[in-house]
């Protein structure tokens, strides 16, 4: 992997500046202490009283984070991008936790979707006020509740085989603009094989250590587009 801005043996709180709830930084730091801020999340932060490791994106969402965090700040002065991805592709670490880019405006939250299909080499789980939401490695193993909730989103056309659903996968032809695979149950252990790295699955926020759990254990990752 290509020299990185940030570099982390183990998980990173990646902290954005749209919606936080209450105790959302709280829930991630306790589980990827080491934090980084992308543009307006370094308000977030300093709100908090913590200094991220780094800030990055096009710093213009800032205020006093701006002098305060001098030494730490990264821009990326391109706007091609959203903050979300020029902060995503420059954290080398065995798995991201986003918080603060779901809720608030749906176009960010559309973006911050798309970001997550389009960096299939990092692995990211956005935390949002009720959901996660995380991109399918090749194969994950989920040790969720029978009766728990979970939806799958595709990005594009793909199959993606299962185990331990309600409603089987197996042999379907997922699309956005076709079939989709939400409000889906789990009946047991959930094993998950997309044929690409275009599936979107959704879980309820109580399963996060079983998600963090199922991706840190991922033996394969997609390569980078």
């Amino acid at each position: 992997m290509p020299m990185t801005i940030v570099q982390c043996d183990g998980p990173v709180t990646l902290l954005g500046g749209g919606a936080l709830g209450e105790g959302d930084l709280a829930l991630a730091l306790g589980r990827a202490p080491c934090l980084v801020a992308a543009d307006g999340g370094a308000r977030h932060a300093l709100a908090a009283g913590h200094a991220p490791r780094a800030v990055i994106g096009d710093m213009d969402s800032l205020g006093e984070a701006a002098r305060l965090y001098a030494g730490r700040l990264h821009e990326i002065a391109e706007q091609d991008s959203t903050d979300f991805d020029k902060a995503l592709r420059n954290i080398d670490a065995p798995l991201v936790l986003a918080v603060g880019f779901t809720g608030g405006r749906l176009d960010h939250e559309l973006a911050a979707f798309h970001v997550l299909a389009a960096r299939p080499d990092r692995r990211c789980l956005l935390i949002g006020a009720e959901s996660l939401v995380f991109l399918c490695p090749p194969e994950i193993v989920l040790d969720l509740a029978p009766g728990t909730p979970f939806s799958l989103f595709p990005m594009g056309a793909l199959r993606c085989a299962s185990q331990g659903l309600r409603w089987a996968t197996d042999g379907l032809v997922f699309s956005p603009a076709a079939r989709i695979g939400t409000s889906n149950e789990v009946t047991g252990p959930v094993t998950l094989r997309p044929e690409a790295p275009l599936m979107l699955a959704i879980a309820p926020r109580a399963a996060l250590d079983a998600v963090i759990t199922g991706l840190m254990a991922a033996k394969r990752a997609w390569p980078p587009r």
